[in-house]
């Protein structure tokens, strides 16, 4: 038996910033949740793709080459070894979709980088 999530609910229990939670699990494949505002690392998936879906609010993926401007109920793929950088002018609330291990923060590592995501 599955159990429903409740996405507003568990966002409702995160209070830090670009800090992703990870709330199921499709395969190997985690569905992780975050709070966003402001700019993000420019990083890579050199290994594979990342969906990014807006649940509440509006944010940018920055890329080299253009600005995919997203609001509430879009999704965007991030395709493996394009270099991406999130970027929100207001709180927004995301879903993102990549591999269990995924990193965060890609190649670039650094403060923001967030090793085991804790589930939710």
């Amino acid at each position: 038996m599955s159990d429903v999530v409740n996405l507003k609910e568990k966002l409702s229990m995160i209070q830090e910033q670009w800090s992703p939670r990870i709330v199921a699990q499709m395969n190997d494949y985690h569905l992780k949740i975050a709070k966003i505002q402001g700019e993000f690392v420019w990083h890579t998936h050199a290994e594979t793709d990342e969906v990014f879906m807006v649940i509440d609010g509006e944010m940018e993926i920055h890329t080299r080459n253009e600005v995919i401007a997203m609001q509430a109920g879009e999704i965007y793929v991030v395709a493996k070894g394009v270099e991406h950088k999130p970027v929100a002018e207001k709180e927004c609330s995301i879903l993102m979709v990549e591999p269990a291990g995924t990193m965060n923060t890609g190649d670039a590592g650094g403060k923001l980088t967030v090793d085991s995501p804790d589930w939710i």
